[in-house]
C-alpha cells in the first residue's frame, strides 16, 4: 500500500487521477483541498499532519465528509521526497493487522499496538482494517 506524499500546492494539478491515499506535507488552503479532490476523484483519504489538522476549517470537514473522503491526523516517519513521490506501508504491517484481526483482538487494541511498533497513526490502521482486510 502507497500513500502519496504532495509537498506543494503546485504538486497537486499534476498527480495521477487514480490517486486514492495522499499525504499533504504543506498547510492546505481550502482551495487546495478542492483542486486536490477535482484532480484526484477517486480520493478516499487525505493526511494532514498534528499542526495541519487544527487548521482545517469545519466546512471542509463537511465537505469531505459529504464526498465520503476521511481526513487523517499522522505522519510519514522518515520519508525523503527526493528519493521516492511514495511513502510505502510495508505489507509485513499489513499481515500483523490481519492475524490480529483473525485472532479475534478489537480494532481499538490493534490500532494501539500496531501505530505503537509501526509509527502509522491510528486513524490509517483503522483505515487499513477496513480497507484492505475484509469482515
Amino acid at each position: 500500500m502507497r500513500i502519496r506524499v504532495v509537498s506543494s500546492r503546485e504538486e497537486i494539478f499534476t498527480l495521477n487521477p487514480n490517486e486514492r491515499l495522499v499525504h499533504l506535507a504543506f498547510r492546505p488552503s481550502n482551495k487546495d483541498i478542492f483542486g486536490l479532490v477535482e484532480t484526484c476523484p477517486k480520493i478516499e483519504v487525505i493526511q494532514l499532519p498534528k499542526s495541519y489538522m487544527r487548521t482545517v476549517s469545519k466546512s471542509i470537514e463537511m465537505f469531505l465528509q459529504m464526498q465520503r473522503i476521511q481526513l487523517i491526523e499522522g505522519d510519514v516517519w522518515g520519508h525523503r521526497k527526493d528519493i521516492n513521490e511514495y511513502y510505502a506501508i510495508s505489507s509485513s504491517v499489513i499481515e500483523k493487522i490481519k492475524e490480529m484481526k483473525i485472532e479475534g483482538k478489537s480494532t481499538e487494541e490493534i490500532e494501539k499496538k500496531v501505530s505503537r511498533e509501526s509509527k502509522l497513526n491510528p486513524g490509517m490502521v483503522d483505515y487499513i482494517l477496513n480497507k484492505e482486510i475484509p469482515a
